[in-house]
């Protein structure tokens, strides 16, 4: 990158905050108190973010009598339910291609049950008055490079094959710039109905308050600090206080399980965003994209990017970092030379808004494993269930998860429950420093592919075969 351009696009990030934008809100709601002293419950939920917020609302939906206390150890939605791109996809698998790859004989159902999961968010906002700008405007996959384009056509030409084409349409090069203007733009798969766009704060934040209004006992700034069996349940230790429950659901995610021997199958990955200003009708118009679909590129290290409901353009991804040792850490939220190549990317995609300036900068961790998609499963003889490992494409799927801890705590064999996706469990991750190596040698060698035609060398090829991976 020369240095001209380097100086002209960082130049956009000069008035940038390093605060989400979604949590940049003044109706931020205030928390709630903190847990004091000592309480018990039918259900204690630990995790304030969607996985947590879901779990609690779909338990009081299944039984209004039960007693759901959920803990946050800071406020809800303050990590990545409140700052991710707001793509909510019926994906429960990371992408149709993950799960075709991993579960052939259940991907049928696993697309109808994720079909099902979406609409019954987009229910669940309605009866709950969920002011989350939810906006049902399918999702495009574009292609940047020629190889992209050619393996875009391919992989739609095998969703027919296997029957899963439906609501998804091919766009060549003039009919994808037809929706979206982009000199970079070359072909497209355009999902229409499978993503919906939203405001993962404003999400976090309603449900909060819809689980508040059904009776749920809320208490943030109240880290569960240890999880042990007390008589025929559990108990959680708190700073301030303790709580015994029946029955405790983890939805903790990227932060040390409560369960020890969960921590080996996530590690964090660190991805960053920018926010533009708002864009004026003649800048909308000169990109030309009115129906407001969620947009990604094709490449391994790609690109997510949406409009708000105020028109202005978040754009994110391509950097997923790995810190050594896989530390969660405040510092590694705010990362400038991220932010310089993300807004050198962006006004390569939209030329004609060069000049636009970025409101917002931020960062943070996601949880991922080894094959992308949640694991689920339960400890403590069935009085504790979990689920993690969402890989950034969790906040249509959390709500999919809360359902089957609910199930597994319940005891039951349901539809969900019986699918080897929940049965069976990733790969956990090596310890140190064999972790960072094998990602790092996993990350180069998938910037290695899309600099030479999507081509995979044998360290791909290798990780493909054991069904491994690396991604954000």
């Amino acid at each position: 990158m020369a240095p001209s351009a380097m100086s002209r696009w960082t130049k956009s990030l000069s008035e940038a905050q390093p605060v989400p934008y979604w949590l940049d809100d003044p109706g931020k709601p205030h928390p709630e108190p903190a847990l004091t002293g000592a309480e018990t419950c039918d259900l204690l939920v630990v995790g304030g973010g969607y996985s947590g917020l879901w779990t609690a609302l779909n338990a009081k939906e299944r039984d209004p009598q039960r007693d759901v206390v959920l803990l946050e150890g800071r406020e809800v939605g303050w990590a990545a339910s409140g700052r991710n791109g707001g793509f909510c996809a019926a994906s429960i698998t990371h992408g149709l291609a993950n799960g075709l790859t991993r579960w052939p004989d259940e991907i049928h159902k696993l697309e109808e049950l994720g079909a099902r999961n979406l609409d019954e968010i987009e229910q669940a906002v309605a009866r709950h008055d969920l002011d989350c700008d939810f906006e049902r405007t399918g999702e495009i996959d574009v292609a940047t490079e020629p190889h992209q384009a050619a393996e875009l056509r391919d992989w739609y030409a095998e969703m027919e094959r296997n029957g899963l084409a439906d609501g998804t349409e091919f766009l060549d090069a003039e009919a994808v710039r037809e929706q979206v203007d982009s000199p970079t733009f070359l072909a497209g798969l355009h999902d229409r109905r499978g993503v919906a766009m939203l405001n993962p704060a404003k999400l976090a934040w309603n449900l909060k308050r819809a689980c508040i209004r059904l009776g749920v006992r809320v208490h943030e700034h109240t880290p569960a600090l240890a999880l042990k069996p007390y008589g025929a349940g559990m108990a959680v230790r708190t700073p301030y206080g303790s709580i015994r429950a029946r029955k405790v659901a983890l939805g903790t995610n990227i932060f040390p399980s409560l369960v020890k021997r969960v921590r080996a199958y996530t590690v964090p990955v660190y991805d960053y965003a920018l926010m533009t200003e708002p864009l004026t009708a003649d800048q909308l118009a000169s990109i030309g994209w009115k129906n407001r679909q969620g947009l990604g590129d094709s490449a391994n290290q790609f690109h997510y990017f949406r409009l708000s409901a105020d028109n202005r353009i978040l754009w994110g991804g391509y950097d997923a970092i790995y810190p050594y040792g896989g530390r969660v850490r405040a510092e590694y939220d705010d990362r400038p030379e991220t932010y310089a190549k993300l807004a050198g990317h962006f006004f390569t995609c939209f030329p004609q808004l060069e000049g636009m300036r970025f409101t917002h900068a931020w960062g943070g961790a996601i949880d991922t494993c080894s094959r992308f998609s949640a694991f689920y499963g339960t400890a403590h003889h069935g009085k504790v269930a979990y689920a993690a490992g969402y890989t950034g494409l969790g906040v249509g799927a959390t709500r999919f998860g809360a359902d089957v801890m609910l199930d597994l705590l319940a005891g039951e064999t349901t539809e969900r429950t019986s699918l080897e996706m929940v049965r069976k469990k990733p790969l956990p991750f090596p310890p140190e420093p064999f972790a960072w190596t094998g990602i790092a040698l996993t990350k180069w060698s998938l910037a290695r592919a899309d600099a030479h035609g999507g081509r995979r060398n044998l360290w791909l090829k290798t990780m493909d075969k054991l069904g491994l991976g690396f991604d954000s």
